[in-house]
């Protein structure tokens, strides 16, 4: 099993939240990425969006299926990692740097409070 990065916080639904000061990245982990294979599409919100914590965000395509992508905090985007669409891979092979897909202002600062740390997020993992 791999280790994941102790500095973000995770959701149930395989996402991960990094600090970036006022704002937070997003993407997700490599446990999901795994599961998904190679990575053909990502199809990604708008700067000004806003989304809702559970909520899709958005979708991601591999070579296996299509799968939702949920937002871990309410917030507005401020940033949308544009290189994804013309190289969706660097989510395959960099997950946790280039491959990041979004930034939330949050509006609700105690839902971050409320995501897995990577201990936790190890068990959920490993149970599943």
């Amino acid at each position: 099993m791999s280790s994941f990065p102790a500095d973000l916080r995770y959701t149930a639904d395989h996402e991960w939240l990094r600090s970036q000061g006022t704002a937070w990245r997003v993407g997700i982990t490599q446990f999901a990425v795994d599961q998904l294979g190679d990575i053909t599409l990502v199809d990604l919100p708008g700067v000004g969006d806003l989304v809702t914590k559970g909520q899709r965000f958005g979708t991601i395509e591999s070579v296996k299926s299509v799968s939702d992508l949920y937002a871990p905090i309410s917030g507005k985007v401020t940033a949308v990692n544009a290189a994804l669409k013309d190289v969706p891979e660097s989510v395959n092979t960099t997950p946790y740097e280039a491959g990041w897909m979004i930034e939330i202002e949050a509006t609700e600062a105690s839902e971050v409070a409320e995501l897995m740390a990577a201990d936790a997020y190890t068990k959920h993992v490993a149970a599943q």
